[in-house]
């Protein structure tokens, strides 16, 4: 049974529930676009596309996306590099039955951010952001440890998630911190105009 438990995440309303440090926990709780932030903190800003399927998606996501239980979904998996360096192991689904009209851009945003739409399309909606401790077992984990060469080492990672609303389409977006982000918080910001 604690198997099967570990294969979903519980999360929760508040960041205080998942008990992140300090620094962790102020990344987990900005506000704004995730992507915006990760630029003022870093030289140069990458996303690498780890892959954008059809797929079914994970069994603590299937409500989320509006799904009784988990079935088809598109999916869009990343790292998020900043200077190099991985800092946000990002997975996105969004129900299948929504229309390009609904999510016209998430077919074709190959390495770009999909933050950067998000934020900047006044038809998205936000919902309020969910927090969660994702542990060895939990597929985002194993997910995020494969795309980085099997070089996961902690056995918790913080993760946040938030649905977004455009029409009637619902997309969520989990974003898994990875330990190399809290460098950039004691960083001094990136004030170069992009």
């Amino acid at each position: 049974m604690r198997g099967a438990s570990l294969r979903q995440a519980r999360w929760l309303p508040h960041a205080n529930g998942v008990q992140a440090p300090p620094r962790m926990r102020d990344w987990l709780t900005s506000p704004g676009s995730l992507t915006a932030k990760l630029i003022a903190h870093s030289r140069q800003f990458r996303v690498q596309r780890l892959h954008q399927a059809a797929a079914t998606c994970l069994p603590d996501e299937a409500a989320a996306i509006g799904l009784a239980r988990p079935g088809r979904a598109l999916e869009r998996e990343v790292l998020l590099r900043c200077d190099g360096e991985p800092v946000v192991f990002a997975h996105t689904v969004v129900n299948a039955a929504s229309t390009a009209t609904d999510w016209p851009l998430f077919s074709a945003l190959g390495e770009r951010s999909l933050g950067s739409t998000l934020f900047y399309d006044p038809l998205v909606k936000r919902g309020q952001l969910e927090f969660a401790r994702i542990r060895a077992g939990h597929p985002l984990y194993a997910r995020a440890n494969a795309a980085l060469g099997g070089s996961l080492r902690e056995r918790i990672y913080y993760a946040r998630r938030c649905v977004y609303r455009r029409h009637q389409g619902l997309l969520l977006v989990t974003e898994v911190f990875l330990p190399s982000v809290l460098a950039l918080a004691a960083a001094e910001p990136n004030t170069n105009t992009r």
